[in-house]
This record gives structure tokens, sequence and C-alpha cells, in this order.
């Protein structure tokens, strides 16, 4: 399943996730800090969601309430909702 999530509160505009039986198979990111975002998406990829949620959930960005990071764990938790 592919799933198309617009962030909010940080400067990445778009994510697209792969994820497939439970497992992240692709994480791309259209924005943001680029080296940082290429560095989470391998360090994902072909990681469990419930434990990628687990680690990425409430990353902050400086005093943002919010960070990339954050806004991955809150889109997987949405397809875990949906799914």
């Amino acid at each position: 399943m592919t799933i198309n999530y617009r962030p909010r509160g940080v400067c990445s505009q778009q994510m697209q996730i792969e994820v497939e039986d439970g497992v992240i198979r692709s994480f791309q990111v259209l924005g943001g800090c680029s080296g940082n975002l290429q560095g989470i998406s391998r360090l994902v990829e072909g990681m469990n969601v419930d434990e990628a949620i687990r680690r990425l959930d409430g990353i902050r960005c400086g005093f943002k309430p919010t960070s990339c990071p954050d806004q991955l764990a809150q889109a997987l938790k949405q397809y875990k909702k949906e799914a």
C-alpha cells in the first residue's frame, strides 16, 4: 500500500511511504532537509511499522512541537487506523 501524506508543521511538503505486510519498503520526501531525510529513509526501510512509530513518535525539531520523523510516525499511525 502506498501512503501519500502531507506533513504539518515541518519543512517537508509531501511524504510517500510504501508499506507491505506491516513493513516499510520505501520512504520518500519532497522538500525538507535532504541529507537528514535520506538518512531517515535508509534507516526505516525494512523496519516494521510499529517499531518505526515507537522510535519516531514525539521527536521534536528545535522549538517546534513536531519534526519530520514525528510526522512519519503520524502518517504510519493514520495508516494503521485505516488498514
